[in-house]
């Protein structure tokens, strides 16, 4: 009862999730806040970043709340992970001029055409690719530009959070990266990318070190939250980072696996390292990185498909009985391939203007050889990208573990681990990149010896799925004439994009 209790924030796309934590890993108490997302025009997605501090007030009063008051005075420390590539313009009061604009907004095509090159990739760690937000840092100056020049600041989610709670424009190294105007080996502000998104150094944050405490949370707030003490602020970092240490995965031969909206994996490196196949993050411990595979078409394809073409009752939830019925399908589908790009294409291709297509369709196939072959697509992509991250950093891959809403698919879960050719260990964690963030934030109270001893200690794991080896050699073979799809259609792609900035949808 006399070691110290934190609360790990998951602000993600559309919730805010907060744990109070023990420095074992053991959650006592949690809340949720769910906010909306808007998509004014096909490929715009944005939020109202006032709801960012709203549902991150609301979930930690529910958490603190359903407390002992004992256990309320142990609280000590408080560290917000969040959605990356979000980011909003603000004036001098933190009052949001825009909208923010979403990371899986895809607005930017044209920005990452005119001035995304390898040059800057090797900078920043980010391939050239409409998810950064530089790229719509620039199509804001294209198009918005008065807004732009007249922000006070341009800020992602941790560095609007800290604000509301401090009173303070600081920010992460770990979490302001993924703005994408960092020079990331220096894991400092560009100068060149500055210019190239037209903005002045005014208008960026002070930067402070992952996992260092930043400062206080003003008294009125801890006050309405419950809380007598003072609570102390930690500097945080990106979710994906941040579920890499809430599963204990912090060495090049641990990689995590997040099934969630996105599909994102990566694995730590004490050095810096850029290539094709993944992008280079700010690492939540202090002067490493994460090489993170990166496909924006996860669990929300699966989501997309049983809202658009499952039964109608259950508005895209889990389906059961879908899920049986493409179980009995066999692997491979008979060869139908399913490019899962609907959200554009990440890794290993970087591609604006691609999206997704379903080649090989015939009458004999239905709803579950199409859901069946979407997971294998999605599957079958993660894996090239794996092996391709093994490849670069000359470390095979010792362990996957995986985190998100998919993995709960015993049918999604077994073709990912027949696609990747490894044992799959899920984890138990219901909020693991919350659970990241307590693990930082526990760190910072000198509980553990350090913040990479604080995440084995807290980190937590379950069963294990093995692959069935003559369904990985199907994939594989499946594995080659997909990547030939994507070749094949690549220029068709860049012809549907000019056809459809000409003759849009809407």
């Amino acid at each position: 009862m006399s070691s110290p209790l934190v609360i790990g924030i998951d602000s993600s796309t559309t919730s805010t999730k907060a744990l109070v934590v023990d420095a074992t890993g053991s959650v006592l108490a949690q809340g949720k806040a769910e906010f909306a997302m808007q998509t004014p025009r096909v490929d715009f997605y944005e939020q109202d970043p006032r709801d960012w501090w709203r549902s991150t007030n609301d979930a930690v009063a529910q958490a603190v709340a359903a407390l002992s008051a004992a256990d309320r005075a142990r609280i000590t420390h408080l560290c917000a992970t969040i959605q990356r590539q979000t980011f909003t313009l603000v004036d001098a009061e933190g009052e949001p001029l825009r909208p923010g604009i979403l990371w899986l907004d895809g607005r930017a095509a044209d920005q990452v055409r005119r001035f995304g090159t390898e040059h800057i990739h090797q900078l920043t760690g980010f391939q050239p690719d409409v998810t950064p937000s530089v790229y719509k840092i620039a199509w804001l100056k294209d198009n918005e530009p008065e807004v732009l020049r007249h922000a006070h600041k341009v800020v992602g989610v941790h560095a609007y959070l800290v604000h509301a709670m401090t009173g303070r424009w600081v920010d992460s190294a770990a979490t302001a990266d993924s703005l994408g105007l960092f020079d990331m080996a220096r894991l400092d502000w560009s100068e060149e990318m500055l210019t190239h998104a037209g903005l002045r150094a005014e208008q960026l944050c002070e930067l402070v070190p992952a996992a260092s405490v930043i400062g206080l949370i003003n008294r009125e707030i801890t006050t309405a939250w419950g809380l007598d003490q003072e609570v102390q602020v930690v500097a945080s970092c990106g979710d994906g980072q941040a579920a890499a240490l809430g599963v204990g995965a912090i060495g090049l031969d641990e990689a995590y696996l997040n099934m969630g909206t996105a599909l994102v994996a990566g694995v730590h490196s004490p050095r810096y390292e850029h290539a094709a196949v993944f992008r280079t993050d700010a690492a939540g411990i202090p002067g490493q990185y994460v090489l993170e595979i990166v496909q924006n078409s996860g669990a929300y394809l699966a989501g997309w498909f049983r809202e658009k073409l499952g039964d109608p009752a259950l508005g895209g939830r889990p389906d059961p009985a879908l899920d049986e019925q493409a179980a009995a399908v066999r692997p491979g589908c008979g060869g139908l391939v399913t490019l899962p790009y609907f959200n554009a294409v990440q890794s290993p291709f970087w591609n604006p203007v691609a999206h997704g297509a379903i080649v090989g369709l015939a009458g004999a196939y239905g709803r579950a050889e199409l859901y069946r072959s979407t997971l294998e697509g999605i599957s079958i992509e993660m894996a090239r990208n794996l092996a391709g991250l093994a490849d670069t950093t000359g470390v095979p891959l010792r362990t996957v573990t995986a985190v998100g809403g998919g993995q709960r698919s015993p049918l999604w879960r077994q073709i990912m681990t027949d696609a990747i050719g490894l044992p799959l260990t899920e984890s138990p964690t219901e909020e693991v990149s919350a659970m990241g963030a307590a693990v930082m934030a526990m760190a910072a109270t000198g509980t553990h010896d350090s913040l990479e001893i604080a995440a084995k200690a807290m980190s937590r794991h379950g069963s294990t799925t093995e692959p069935d080896a003559a369904t990985h050699e199907v994939y594989r073979e499946l594995g080659e004439i997909q990547a030939a799809t994507y070749h094949g259609l690549k220029d068709i792609f860049d012809q549907q994009y000019e056809f459809a900035q000409r003759h849009p949808l809407h």
